[in-house]
């Protein structure tokens, strides 16, 4: 079962947002500059947590993770450009 997950972050230096933007590519898909969606299961939640708190300047940095249900995922509301992470379809042969 997967879980979908919103995090933003606010982190004052390049070098490490830019660590968290790359290590965030591994676990979902950029929507804004510091947010990006992600469909997880929990030990892949908890796992991409783990691995970004290390990087945080605690007393500088903040990351928020927005746990959605399927009925609040369904009320995204975007203007402008963008889409909601999509399910990747899956076969099973």
């Amino acid at each position: 079962m997967s879980i979908f997950v919103v995090v933003s972050y606010d982190i004052v230096e390049d070098r490490i947002r830019n660590r968290v933007a790359k290590l965030m590519k591994r676990y979902g898909e950029r929507v804004q500059k510091s947010v990006f969606e992600c469909r997880l299961d929990d030990r892949r939640f908890l796992k991409m947590r783990e691995q970004l708190e290390k990087e945080l300047d605690q007393e500088q940095d903040s990351v928020r993770y927005y746990l959605l249900c399927e009925r609040c995922r369904g009320r995204v509301a975007i203007a402008g450009l963008g889409a909601v992470l999509e399910d990747e379809e899956v076969i099973v042969v």
